[in-house]
């Protein structure tokens, strides 16, 4: 998609070229968190370590764990698709900035039923995912899948086991839908997941359970679904109308959205937009406003710097959505608070 490649410009190249010139200086960096940017993360550190001979190391171990390793100091910069809130920040002193953002899409394994063939609201996907409808004839599915042969098969929920920012949006999108799922399940990093459900380690131990087991449904980021080929299903939005994931729907999400907040972490669910895809969200680092390795800290800064003007493109063909350009600028400039 054009539009959401043409966001590296270099926009810092004399900069960039003055730490690069100096890379002899860098130190290797570590990062953990959120599984959602796993893969764009590592592919940025393979590209970045070509590019400047610098050692970037992202481990996927969840948004819970990224936010407790950073706040440990046991690691560089922290991953986490929950963005901590402006208190916890400041009392953590730590800097926040979103990198890229992604779809948390709902994927399904019902045989007979092809991807984007089935459609759900979101008050039918929130009473599936507590555990109310665990059928997949029943009427409330029915009625919404006109003309679609709906098999008289369990439903089997499949979560996540871990701390996750995915859980983090999905549930949070879903009590937005539903006091019921709400009061029931819960909206955070872990929830009460109904009787019915599987929990896999990871997106891709999501994926792994709804390919496995008939009947499955579940949740992963956009890249991990495009990547297992699985099959999607169609989600109606605030507009009404009813959207297939796709990196458009996910820029239109977040067309106009407020990132000057603190922290930069506007609310994306549930956007307005006709084409918007209703569990948009962003991933974010997190880095000490002042570390004690003046080295590192810089590295953090170049190697995300580098990846904002440079990375962009690899990250859409993973299947995430570039920031806007101004927020790229906002970034840049938030930045400047990593000592």
């Amino acid at each position: 998609m054009r539009t959401l490649n043409t966001l590296a410009q270099g926009a810092l190249a004399a900069t960039m070229g003055l730490a690069f010139s100096v890379s002899a200086l860098a130190a290797d960096i570590t990062g953990a968190g959120a599984t959602f940017p796993y893969a764009v993360y590592t592919k940025w550190a393979e590209a970045y370590q070509t590019a400047t001979g610098n050692k970037v190391n992202y481990q996927g171990i969840g948004s819970s764990g990224g936010v407790k390793q950073i706040k440990a100091k046991t690691v560089d910069f922290g991953g986490t698709d929950a963005p901590m809130k402006e208190e916890d920040l400041d009392a953590a002193k730590l800097v926040q900035v979103p990198t890229v953002m992604g779809g948390v899409t709902i994927v399904m394994n019902v045989p007979g039923v092809d991807s984007g063939k089935l459609k759900l609201d979101g008050t039918t996907a929130a009473d599936i995912f507590r555990g109310a409808i665990t059928q997949w004839n029943d009427p409330a599915i029915a009625r919404l899948n006109p003309g679609v042969t709906l098999p008289k098969l369990a439903i089997t929920v499949a979560h996540r086991s871990d701390g996750s920012g995915t859980t983090f949006a999905f549930s949070n999108y879903l009590a937005k839908q539903s006091m019921a799922f709400k009061r029931d399940v819960g909206a955070g990093n872990t929830v009460n997941w109904p009787s019915n459900a599987v929990g896999g380690k990871g997106n891709p131990g999501v994926a792994a359970n709804v390919q496995k087991i008939k009947g499955a449904i579940g949740y992963v980021d956009i890249a991990d679904a495009m990547k297992n080929n699985m099959s999607f299903v169609a989600l109606k939005n605030k507009a009404g109308n009813f959207i297939v994931p796709n990196q458009q729907a996910v820029a239109d999400a977040a067309a106009g959205a407020n990132f000057k907040v603190k922290g930069m972490a506007p609310d994306l669910l549930d956007q307005t937009h006709k084409n918007a895809w209703p569990i948009t969200t962003a991933t974010y680092v997190l880095a000490y406003e002042k570390g004690a390795d003046a080295v590192k800290q810089k590295d953090v800064v170049a190697f995300f710097t580098w990846a904002l003007n440079n990375g962009q493109r690899m990250a859409a063909e993973l299947g995430f959505v570039a920031l806007p350009p101004n927020v790229v600028k906002m970034v840049e400039g938030e930045m400047k608070n990593i000592k």
